[in-house]
């Protein structure tokens, strides 16, 4: 599960990726710095901690972000 979204900080999109397949859970900022995660609720945490919808150019896909993320920490899965 990858996520690309537009923010007002920078111009590289941010980018979240949950790779349970290759054990890949990260993130890279707009300011082409990143995060690594063990695991992917580790990950999840981090983004509802660090990350608001006012810091992104298109909020609505910041919201489909969060809503699949919470269904992947219910099911544990995003299919």
């Amino acid at each position: 599960m990858e996520f690309s979204l537009s923010s007002f900080d920078g111009a590289l999109p941010v980018e979240v990726t949950i790779d349970e397949e290759n054990g890949r859970y990260m993130i890279r900022k707009s300011d082409s710095s990143g995060e690594y995660f063990n695991s992917p609720n580790e990950l999840i945490e981090w983004v509802k901690a660090h990350f608001h919808e006012e810091d992104f150019c298109h909020p609505d896909e910041f919201k489909g972000m969060l809503d699949k993320l919470a269904d992947y920490e219910l099911n544990g899965s995003y299919f």
